[in-house]
Parts: structure tokens; sequence; C-alpha cells
């Protein structure tokens, strides 16, 4: 256990007791603290009492506290990174700004991983600086883009989520920081909009959402703002089962065990597998935790409202992160990584997938290979997802259809598919956390990279049929540890789910109140 930090010592005493590195605790009680004061945020430096001005300098000035809590003088990396892009933006031109941003962030987040893995720490997965850094590169490569799409770029030029999301003027420094560096978002994102951000603050979320979906102003909206309370409670609810899940399951289901050599060899095919299965799905939780807390924060300082379902329920996901039914219950490799880290994958899509001129699903998994970290652990598991997810895609297209004929076939079709998509993941994302070369190819080894070889059969031998939508391609992203998903990703159902040529109807469905409600 990590007893030494370059952060606050204040809470060593509880490290030692709960036995947990004193990094993570400072973690935990950071989102907690942020949580109470996104409450506070939200009822006493609510938009209808307070400036924009003053809502910039609070939301920052606590982001920075609470990371120089966590991190101490590792901290000053968020206001160099943010610092240096701000000027980028500033001194080079509007058509290349986007590019060096880019570049820059990028860069600097791959020295600092690099840094923190081969010199201070290698092997230790805990709580460090360079995940925030993470998060900033997202935004300050989003903005960037977003920037130059508003005030660059002609409207043909530019996709209808690209248009919606156009920023036409250049943000002040404070406004700057304030997106990148806020108290809601600084220790574990989740990646947002800076148009959605500034209209949070400014007071304008709200309407100008139902302005989106409905086109003018509905009094009958304006009457009551939704209130995120219920969200708030449900989610620290899931924080909690998952924390407590976690501190239990993985001390029972180490994934380490999986290359154990007595383990390899005493035990059954059937064995490993279930045991390879429980064990990575023990892992999980900890996202779960992290990703959910910080989705609780940002609604409970009243951001992250995405309308109302078909029965009137007001919905408080549009920041979420993940779909832990869906990831549970997948029955696809694309269903899995479609609820998954959700705002990365958004990311992706909105620099990388959709911008790319060519291999646009290749480009994309070294992107985020590359912003993940470079542990190799990363990149065993991108690559293999790679191939993955274009086997996946070759078997549904020649073999899916075989199964639409009735109900019996389809549910046969489900389970299969369930347990496939299970081992696939489980096998894909192991070296991700084993993260050093030598776990991470004794444990594909011991499996006789069986999956890898299945994959390499599967693309050479299945023709690639053609879409029934050419565009269908483009609307998807392929990242393993990340997922695909679209900016607009609320259905009716409260579920999460890829861009279409529908995405914009079903937005305004759900920003519409049902007339029942009324």
């Amino acid at each position: 256990m990590a007893t030494s930090t370059t952060g606050s010592t204040l809470l060593l005493p509880l490290s030692r007791a709960v036995q947990l590195p004193i990094d993570q605790v400072n973690f935990v009680a950071c989102q907690v603290f942020a949580l109470l004061a996104a409450i506070w945020f939200r009822i006493y430096l609510h938009s209808s009492k307070t400036s924009p001005l003053i809502r910039h300098v609070v939301a920052t000035l606590l982001g920075l506290y609470l990371a120089l809590f966590c991190f101490g003088w590792y901290a000053l990396q968020f206001i160099v990174q943010s610092g240096i892009a701000y000027y980028i933006m500033i001194a080079v031109g509007l058509e290349n700004m986007h590019k060096f941003c880019f570049v820059f962030a990028l860069g600097y987040l791959t020295l600092c991983q690099i840094a923190r893995v081969y010199i201070f720490d290698y092997g230790q997965y805990s709580a460090d600086f360079s995940g925030p850094m993470m998060i900033m590169t997202q935004k300050i490569t989003s903005l960037a883009f977003e920037i130059r799409d508003g005030i660059f770029c002609k409207e043909e030029e530019l996709t209808p989520s690209q248009r919606r999301l156009a920023v036409r003027r250049m943000p002040s420094l404070l406004e700057y920081l304030s997106y990148n560096c806020n108290f809601m978002g600084i220790l574990a994102g989740p990646l947002c909009s800076y148009k959605d951000y500034i209209a949070f603050i400014e007071g304008r979320s709200y309407h100008l959402k139902q302005f989106e979906a409905n086109g003018k102003e509905d009094p009958k909206h304006e009457q009551k703002e939704p209130c995120p309370n219920a969200a708030v409670i449900q989610k620290v609810v899931v924080c909690a089962v998952s924390l407590a899940f976690y501190m239990t399951a993985t001390r029972i289901l180490p994934v380490e065990y999986n290359i154990d050599e007595q383990f390899q060899e005493t035990s059954s095919a059937l064995t490993r597998i279930i045991y390879l299965y429980l064990s990575l799905m023990a892992a999980r939780p900890k996202y779960y935790f992290a990703w959910t807390l910080a989705d609780a924060i940002n609604n409970a300082a009243g951001f992250g409202f995405h309308g109302y379902d078909k029965n009137g329920e007001e919905n408080w996901d549009s920041v979420s992160n993940l779909n832990i039914k869906q990831i549970e219950f997948s029955t696809s490799f694309k269903m899995f990584i479609d609820n998954w880290n959700i705002q990365t994958a958004v990311w992706l899509k909105r620099v990388c997938y959709e911008r790319a001129t060519y291999s646009a699903t290749a480009q994309t998994f070294l992107l985020s290979a590359i912003w993940h970290g470079v542990y190799p652990g990363y990149y065993l598991t991108f690559f293999t997802g790679s191939l993955m997810t274009l086997a996946a895609r070759r078997i549904r297209n020649n073999v899916r259809h075989h199964f639409l004929h009735s109900s019996e076939l389809m549910f046969m079709y489900d389970v299969i598919t369930w347990i496939a998509t299970q081992v696939a993941i489980s096998y894909t994302v192991a070296p991700f956390v084993l993260l050093s070369v030598k776990p991470s190819l004794q444990f594909y080894s011991s499996w006789y990279y069986c999956l890898h070889i299945a994959c390499i059969l599967v693309l050479l031998s299945m023709p690639a049929r053609a879409r029934k939508k050419g565009g269908e391609e483009k609307a998807t992203i392929s990242q393993p540890v990340g997922q695909q998903k679209t900016e607009d990703n609320i259905s009716a159902q409260n579920s999460h789910s890829n861009t279409n040529n529908n995405s914009n109807q079903r937005e305004e469905t759900a920003w519409r109140r049902p007339s029942a409600a009324q």
C-alpha cells in the first residue's frame, strides 16, 4: 500500500485504517467534497442570484484547490497545459489552430505519462495527475475544433452535430480555465462541450436545450426548473454498491491469478474461461464508482439535464459516462463499447473519426491508445480490440439475419452472443489491467492467441457485406476501453444509442415533455 503522495497527507490515518493508498483516499475524499460543494453551488450560487463571473471564479478556484489537495505541485501541470494551449489558440491562425492545439495537448500529456510511468512509479495503477490531464486534453482539443468550426469553417462544410457545438467567439482566459479546471470535472471529468458548459454557467442550459428541441420558448416549461435530487441520490447509491463490491470482489478474484502457472496447469479450459470472466467483471466496479460519482457531482450542481423521457420523467444523463446494465448484458462487442466510457468515445468521434480522410477506425484506435497512456498493456488491448471489432462486424453482417425469423431463434442468438461477447471482452482487456508486457504476453500465450487467430480467420474467410445504410460506418467509433456513442445519446427508454439519421429527431422528442405529463 502506497503511503507517500505529493498531495495532502491529512487523511493518512484514514488511509491506513481502510488499507487503501493515500492518493486514492484523497481522490475519494475530494470527490465527496465536490459533491457537497456542487449542492451548495446550485442553491447559493444559482445563476438567477449570481453573475457568471462569480460562478466562473468559484468553480475554477474550487477545482484548483481539489487538484492541489490530491496532487500537490503536480497540479501546476494543469495550469501549464491550459495556459500554453490558450496562448496557441490566440497566437496561431484559425485555420491551423486546432492542429497545433491537438499536437501540443496530446504531446504534453504523453510526456507526463512517460514521466509518471517510467520515472516515478511504474506498475502502480492509482490515482495520479495524468488522469485529470487526460480529461483536460479532451477539452482542449475539442474546444479548438469547435472554435475553428464556428469561426473559420463554412456552415455547409460541417455536420449537424458540428454546427450545433460550434463556438462563435474566442473564450476569455477565465472562461477557458473554468471550462478546463472547474471543480465538477477536474478530477474525473467527464468531458462536456464548451457550449453546454457556458450555457450552464450563464443559466441558459435548460432554456437553450428547450429552444433547440421546440424552436421556441415554452411558458409551461419555464414554470419549474428540473430538480436533480432523485438522480443524484440514485447515482450515489450506485457508487456505494460499486465501491463495496470492488473492495471485496477484487480481493477474492484477482486478475493476476489468470497468469498463475499452477492455475493454468491444473484448471480445465471451462474453469479458466469462467474465472477470466469473473475476475474482469470484478475489476469494472471501480470505474462504475468513479464515473458515476463524477456524473452525480455534475448533476448536483445542476449540470447534465437532457430532457424528458416518454413518461415525462427527467433525464439527467447528458454527461453520463457509462450504462451499467447495457455493459453487463451486452450481446455484441459493439454494444459493450457503446456504453463504456461514453464521453471519451464522443471525443474520439468529434476530433478523429468523423474528420479522418482514410482508415478512420485504425486512426481512432491509435489515438485512443496514445491518449490512454504508455503502458504496453494498453496497446495490446487496443490492437486486439481493433481485430475484435472488425471480426465482430463481419460475423454480424453474415450471420445475424439467419436468426431473425422467430423469437426462439433470436433468444438463442442473444444467449450465444452474450457468452461470446463477455469472453471476448475479458480476453481483450486483460492486458489493460495487467499493464506490463511480460504478464500480458504470458496471458495471451497461455490461450495460444486463440481469439487473435479466430479473428484473422473470420476476416479472411467471411465476405464483407454491403451495409444497408451507406453512412452507418461513419456513425460508429471503435474503441475497446471507451465506447461508441453519439453526442445526442438519450433515447425514449433512457438508454444510450449510436448516431443515425434520426438523432436530431430523437433529441427533439426527448426534450418535449409529453402532453400527459403537462
